[in-house]
């Protein structure tokens, strides 16, 4: 008998690998040289199959490492992989069920459940702003599988039951022998299920379902948001033969508003005021989604002030109470002037002369601060 290598060796990684790369190099050599894939050598492949995946099974626990690291083989004997429970768990989390692990290594797997449950549907629905704002009651129209009313689900002939499959016995897996393995795979003929049907039913050919259009009532609640994403449970698909039916999933897509700007639950907005309103202060009807609301504008208002008008803003999903909306004002200076509305202005500019020395020496320090 040849003496044993050295496993890391035998893996092609260092002595300071870490447990990532110890398992990418096993899954690479694995794929390589398992026997499925080497018929021609076979018996080559089982018996350094058997030597990488006994160097896994040492160098991926970190107790056995640590202890083959210090007296090499004799420290952790000669026997065979240590397929336990936690190794076999790392084969399944490498390979998934590419190879059918469970059933290479002994633990063997039931034939799949004929009954499966259903697809979750989606359906995409737009609303106005408003509409968001408020909630509404609607019904959609959507196509779907429902379980056929012919046969009840099952998909056999009324009076026919589905007979056991005959090329895996009823196991839905076929097992055979590759040399140090027991390789299985899933029956072709039954899909795994262990059944077939002789006499499908012939309103649905044997599917068990069958396509049809429902209308549901949907409650959109006020206060939803674009890309918000409401659940209602057991209106997807039916279920596979008897199988519970999936989700129905409705995304909204909410519309931009004109006016509004929504920003989380607070709106805002921009409202234009004459220059006089602005000196002189005054009262408007400031617009909100459920009608018009009083605002005071004090006199002296500069342009780009902000007021909040609480509680006029979007409902609150999850906590409850009302967004604030916030209102900005915009001053429209006139274009166009009759005479004796220059005359009036220049009257005024008379009076409001306005001292900007120490304005233009704070500019001009800013000015120094940044190109000095």
């Amino acid at each position: 008998m040849s003496p044993k290598r050295d496993y890391y060796a035998v893996l092609g990684v260092g002595r300071d690998a870490g447990l990532p790369e110890i398992k990418s190099a096993y899954r690479k050599l694995a794929l390589q040289y398992h026997p499925d894939r080497n018929p021609e050598k076979a018996e080559e492949a089982t018996e350094r199959f058997k030597e990488i995946t006994e160097a896994y099974s040492v160098l991926a626990d970190a107790e056995k490492r640590a202890v083959y690291d210090r007296f090499g083989h004799a420290g952790v004997g000669a026997s065979a992989p240590d397929f336990s429970s936690t190794i076999f768990s790392d084969f399944e989390d490498i390979f998934g069920d590419f190879f059918g692990f469970g059933d290479i290594f002994g633990q063997r797997r039931g034939r799949r459940s004929r009954a499966e449950r259903g697809a979750d549907l989606r359906y995409d629905m737009e609303i106005s702003f408003e509409e968001a704002a408020t909630g509404l009651d609607t019904k959609i129209k959507i196509p779907r599988w429902e379980s056929c009313a012919e046969c009840g689900g099952r998909g056999a002939r009324k009076g026919s039951e589905a007979v056991t499959c005959a090329t895996c016995g009823g196991r839905g897996q076929i097992r055979r022998q590759q040399g140090f393995f027991t390789v299985t795979r899933t029956c072709p003929n039954c899909q795994g299920l262990g059944q077939v049907i002789v006499e499908p039913c012939p309103a649905c050919k044997g599917e068990g379902r069958a396509l049809k259009e429902k209308v549901l009532g949907i409650k959109i609640p006020a206060g939803v948001d674009d890309g918000t994403r409401l659940r209602v449970s057991g209106e997807g698909e039916a279920g596979y033969f008897g199988g519970p039916p999936g989700d129905l999933y409705v995304v909204l897509r909410v519309h931009e508003h004109s006016f509004f700007e929504r920003r989380g639950n607070d709106l805002y907005c921009t409202v234009p005021i004459s220059v006089t309103q602005a000196v002189l202060g005054t009262e408007i009807n400031a617009p909100t989604l459920s009608g018009q609301e009083r605002l005071h504008i004090p006199e002296g208002t500069q342009p780009g002030s902000v007021f909040r008008i609480r509680g006029k803003g979007f409902p609150s999903l999850d906590r409850g109470g009302q967004g604030d909306l916030y209102v900005t004002v915009e001053i429209v200076i006139p274009s166009h002037l009759t005479r004796e509305q220059r005359r009036l202005f220049e009257m005024l500019s008379g009076t409001t002369h306005v001292e900007n020395k120490p304005l233009h020496r704070r500019v001009s320090e800013k000015v120094k601060s940044i190109f000095g």
